[in-house]
């Protein structure tokens, strides 16, 4: 007989004691990931709701920042788009923190950089890309705030999986476990508390019958007063 954690049950008082006690711990931590379920459910729905506003938040402003570009591409052409595009930074500097959310650690992203004006000349530009330009800019903080929280929902979501798997170990295997292990000892223990008793009343009967058998051997001497 064997508990879900493949240790050997001893059929003794103690190992009895021992395995109850693993079972109410097993129980305890049920309870706990239950709960720790309950809120990152709730946080994740949370979650969704805030990431579903952060990319309605940057859609429309994205979109019109797409359409100025394309306007000032089909009236610059791309050459002019291209050679304006190389004064362009490529990266911009972005701090990077960590906060907790249910003992799940989640990145913040924040843009650090000063605004910085327009990085290429007014000459052979048109205003369409002075607006294309300023917009993505604008833009930036909403499309770091929608990535932050999506992966938030990423790693919440996988911290859930994590918590329903060990539930469902505890439910379905190491609790069931314990429980069936408690009764192999239980019925052990009373089963040897049986044939203990037995082996008693056997010996007793066997004494008494050999008391018999003496007496009727050699009976009792009586001594007579004078």
């Amino acid at each position: 007989m064997s508990v879900a954690s493949g240790n050997k049950v001893l059929p003794t008082k103690i190992g009895l004691i021992q395995t109850k006690r693993s079972l109410r711990t097993s129980r305890t931590v049920y309870k706990i990931l239950e709960d720790k379920r309950e809120v990152l459910l709730k946080r994740l729905d949370e979650m969704i709701t805030e990431a579903q506003k952060s990319r309605d938040d940057m859609w429309d402003p994205l979109s019109e920042a797409y359409r100025q570009l394309y306007d000032s591409y089909l009236s610059l052409g791309p050459a002019t788009l291209e050679s304006i595009a190389t004064s362009t930074p490529p990266t911009v500097d972005v701090s990077v923190n960590v906060r907790t959310i249910v003992s799940v650690s989640v990145p913040t992203m924040k843009i650090t950089q000063k605004n910085v004006g327009l990085t290429y000349g007014f000459a052979d530009t048109n205003e369409s890309l002075d607006k294309a330009t300023r917009m993505m800019r604008d833009v930036l903080p909403g499309i770091l705030k929608a990535a932050e929280v999506e992966n938030a929902i990423f790693r919440l979501a996988t911290e859930l999986e994590k918590t329903q798997r060990l539930l469902n170990a505890l439910e379905y295997i190491i609790i069931p476990g314990y429980q069936d292990a408690i009764k192999f000892i239980s019925a052990t223990l009373e089963e040897r508390e049986r044939e203990e008793f037995v082996r008693l009343k056997q010996v007793k009967r066997i004494l008494e019958r050999k008391k018999e058998l003496l007496e009727e051997v050699a009976p009792p001497i009586i001594v007579e007063s004078s």
